[in-house]
């Protein structure tokens, strides 16, 4: 059996970033774990797959270079729509954001969307930020993952401006209404911790409807860790307690999930 962790953050793990990064924080207050030993532990939980996702710049190009000595890891490099209002209008670092797309072991855009929880940047940042990283997916043919964030009905009509986008929506966590505008553009829907612990039954509701076709399962890590593990890090290898949930919440084998999930990333990743 083999899993495959879509969206963790591990590269972040024992490398300092400037500025205020969420990420690095959690990292750090568990005393930098070694991303080596936690790419072992999730391959002893049969996760063989990683990728790592940039949300700025500077970690982007930290999860280009963690991946290329790292056969089991690739990388998605990512402005997250928390720090668009950093990079709207910064020219010379958008420039070297695309350069990364061309490195190896890139195989996404992303994360990247619209967050209208925290608000973190205008929404006008917001929106420039995503189609900008839209535009760069297009153009290297590379799918990409989003976040999207109680915006939903901002961020179709910005991706329906598009033709041929492929992704997912990482850490999907609403309603069978929002899964269905999901499934009607043919993307992927990103499952994870969230679902072993919510107390939502519409969003356990549409968990079971997401279509085996279109899972894909993820950490997020070091955030979302699932039950019965709450109040400890997330690791890629807590893939493997996702999938479980998931088997029992859906009625289908803990092997059919994670053939399907896995499947579905070479399928959207390609190279993974």
């Amino acid at each position: 059996m083999h899993l495959t962790d879509t969206h963790c953050h591990i590269h972040e793990a024992q490398y300092e970033l400037k500025g205020d990064d969420s990420v690095r924080a959690r990292w750090l207050r568990e005393g930098k774990p070694n991303a080596d030993q936690m790419i072992q532990d999730a391959a002893d939980a049969d996760v063989t797959r990683i990728i790592c996702v940039g949300c700025t710049v500077e970690d982007s190009e930290v999860a280009v270079n963690f991946v290329q000595t790292r056969p089991q890891c690739w990388a998605s490099i990512g402005i997250h729509p928390h720090e668009a209002e950093r990079y709207a209008a910064n020219q010379a670092a958008l420039a070297h954001f695309k350069t990364l797309a061309t490195r190896p072991r890139v195989v996404a855009i992303g994360e990247c969307g619209l967050d209208y929880f925290y608000n973190h940047s205008p929404k006008a940042e917001q929106e420039k930020v995503l189609r900008f990283q839209i535009e760069l997916a297009l153009e290297y043919d590379l799918p990409m993952i989003f976040h999207v964030r109680e915006a939903f009905a901002d961020f179709w009509p910005i991706f329906d401006d598009y033709e041929g986008i492929r992704g997912v929506i990482h850490s999907f966590s609403a309603t069978t209404r929002e899964l269905d505008q999901i499934l009607q553009r043919n993307l992927y829907v990103g499952l994870n911790g969230i679902m072993t612990f919510t107390k939502d039954e519409a969003q356990l509701e549409a968990a079971r409807a997401v279509p085996l076709k279109n899972l894909l399962l993820e950490t997020d890590a070091p955030f979302l860790t699932p039950y019965p593990h709450r109040g400890k890090i997330c690791q890629p290898k807590h893939v493997r307690l996702t999938a479980q949930f998931l088997s029992d919440l859906r009625g289908e084998g803990l092997e059919e999930i994670a053939a399907s999930s896995t499947r579905n990333a070479q399928v959207l990743f390609r190279n993974v």
